[in-house]
């Protein structure tokens, strides 16, 4: 009998100390509440995958000086799961754990946005490219080859971040479920609205099934609360301003109570290559942050810090006039904290007001970065980058075939086709997918681009001649109806004068995953691709912004890093080079130049990056 009541006693401590952890934090009462006491949530996104680890730390030492005490971040499915079955939540940037990890110990409380969708001008959304190889699976549906795909994920993310909930002594406090699929439903009323609320249900439980506690929250604007909120899920609003459609709008789906928390109050916003930068002045932005303070909303920072869109991971838009409208490579979002890590006016005029309000002590703003100049560098190796390319092994087939189906996810690909007889007319490629130079018998004839809805031109072969096609995969459309038609390359039939071309294509598979190495010091041709590669030193370590205002189109590595994309259109004309990427000695560059209109030698790096200069 004793025994018996040990053991009761036992079970009835495990419940209550699980009780207990349950609610270290939770929404109750119209609040958001803390070890049982009513607390503000000020937060700030930041995206781990936009910055190198070794930076992590300032960046969120930035934010705490801000007088923030949350940090937002997406993580991108795409990101970690590289290839069906491969997993990476440990190298490099990828090290989601150890974020958070760091996070807890600048005092900092975490709030995680898993999707599967995530949006964030980041490639396809977070989608991985090679569901759409899946000809039975229909992406952000209630579809049962997604929902298998999106239930693999979800424990996988889960396995990671469960240690760090809040219940578990940790610093998350909040996850999402899905994102912005208000905004979705809007789109695609194509699909029933039976459809669309199975869908957001599923993967709402998967969240809950996968062992994850919560509390959890949508994210949507406050006019598409219909499609996007879940029953017994906080909604909260992106880009409000007004304060009594916020209350209004979380009223109706939330039984009548806060809390009221705008999810992505924007200090900036986004950039596309052609078009300007966006700006948005610190007194506006003060401004904003003090009608929250004093009403009573918590905010999140949509970006307080953007980062770079590294490598291939920019995505895309589009709109009436632009088929697709590519992101540029800096993320940096006018937000108040710049891509290299700077205070702004706009961090200085919000840490000032956040000081005004807030209890709790807002520590110095950290010291900045070093930032150097780099006057030249010698790019003294140059090699054809179509040689290059068609050293490897073609894929031959009747008929031009997608990046999916060549089962490649991003870079480029070289189509190429011989003629036995001359033919000269109107070439037309309708399935570009997103921008090609053109050249017969190897030299330049003319590029096409995706972005301004051109999509044929005038060509002449000649007998015996040979057509080639270099297809740039500019990142898949992030949002949208169109965004679940995503695939790359050439996906429809090639015609000359409606004449469809067909039989015999070869295709080289360019992914530029990494650096290649150069071996030649060869004559290259104006129009015609090059790598250029050169070896530096340097006397001191900083952050640099390699200067492009002088080349075409293209991209770049620095001691195996790929730093992004360029091109000469703008507003972007730098690229962001982090110091401690960098070394005193053996530094290597290698550059991609598409386009070649005037051969380089050096290449140069500035103190200060240039994001805001157009050129046509």
């Amino acid at each position: 009998m004793r025994f018996l009541a040990k053991l009761i006693l036992l079970f009835c401590l495990a419940v209550n100390t699980t009780q207990a952890q349950d609610e270290v934090f939770k929404i109750e009462d119209g609040n958001f509440k803390y070890k049982g006491e009513p607390i503000h949530i000020y937060a700030g996104e930041m995206h781990y995958a936009r910055i190198p680890k070794a930076y992590w730390r300032h960046r969120l030492q930035m934010i705490k000086a801000l007088g923030l005490n949350a940090v937002n971040t997406y993580v991108f499915w795409n990101y970690h799961n590289t290839a069906p079955g491969k997993w990476d939540w440990t190298s490099g940037n990828k090290n989601l754990p150890e974020f958070i990890k760091m996070a807890k110990e600048e005092g900092l409380f975490v709030i995680l946005r898993p999707g599967p969708y995530a949006c964030a001008e980041w490639e396809f959304g977070g989608y991985p490219w090679w569901l759409q190889k899946n000809p039975d699976l229909k992406i952000r549906q209630n579809n049962q080859a997604f929902l298998d795909s999106c239930s693999t994920y979800i424990n996988e993310f889960a396995t990671q971040v469960k240690p760090f909930q809040a219940s578990n002594g940790g610093n998350v406090i909040m996850v999402q479920a899905e994102n912005e699929f208000g905004s979705f439903v809007a789109q695609r009323e194509d699909i029933s609205t039976e459809d669309h609320k199975a869908y957001k249900q599923k993967i709402f439980d998967m969240l809950k099934d996968s062992g994850l506690d919560g509390p959890f929250f949508t994210s949507d604007g406050t006019w598409l609360f219909k499609g996007g909120a879940i029953d017994g899920v906080l909604p909260t609003a992106n880009g409000e301003n007004n304060v009594s459609n916020l209350k209004k709008a979380v009223n109706e789906y939330h039984n009548g109570e806060g809390p009221y928390m705008v999810a992505e109050f924007y200090p900036g916003w986004l950039d596309h290559w052609a078009e300007p930068f966006n700006k948005i002045s610190a007194e506006a932005i003060a401004k904003q942050t003090e009608v929250y303070l004093k009403n009573d909303v918590d905010f999140n920072f949509y970006m307080v810090h953007g980062g770079t869109n590294f490598g291939f991971t920019s995505g895309a838009n589009y709109n009436d006039d632009h088929d697709i409208q590519p992101d540029i490579t800096s993320y940096d979002y006018d937000a108040p904290i710049s891509e290299a890590g700077w205070a702004t006016p706009k961090y200085r005029a919000i840490r000032k007001l956040m000081k005004e309000y807030v209890a709790y002590d807002i520590p110095e703003i950290p010291k900045q970065i070093p930032v150097i100049s780099i006057p030249e560098i010698k790019l003294n190796k140059k090699q054809s980058a179509l040689d290059v390319i068609k050293a490897s092994k073609p894929v031959i087939a009747d008929a031009p075939m997608s990046f999916e189906a060549l089962d490649q996810g991003y870079g480029y690909v070289l189509y190429r086709k011989k003629f036995t007889q001359p033919i000269t007319g109107k070439l037309q490629i309708p399935g570009l997918r997103d921008y090609a130079t053109i050249y017969v018998n190897g030299k330049y004839v003319g590029k096409l681009n995706r972005m301004y809805n051109e999509y044929e031109m005038d060509i002449k072969i000649p007998f015996n001649g040979t057509l080639e096609i270099l297809v740039e995969n500019m990142g898949r459309i992030n949002y949208g109806a169109k965004m679940t038609k995503n695939k790359k390359g050439i996906i429809k039939a090639v015609s000359i004068n409606d004449y469809e071309i067909s039989g015999g294509w070869e295709m080289y598979k360019a992914p530029f995953d990494s650096a290649p190495a150069l071996n030649n010091e060869q004559e290259i041709k104006n129009g015609l691709p090059v790598l250029y590669s050169g070896n530096f030193d340097l006397e001191e370590i900083g952050d640099t912004f390699l200067d492009m205002q002088k080349w075409g189109k293209g991209i770049v590595f620095v001691n195996g890093h790929h730093l992004g994309r360029y091109w000469k259109v703008g507003p972007q004309q730098t690229l962001y080079l982090p110091g401690c990427w960098l070394k005193e000695k053996g530094n290597t560059i290698t550059i991609l130049e598409q386009l070649n209109e005037d051969p380089k030698s050096t290449i140069s790096g500035l103190e200060k990056p240039i994001l805001d200069s157009l050129s046509q």
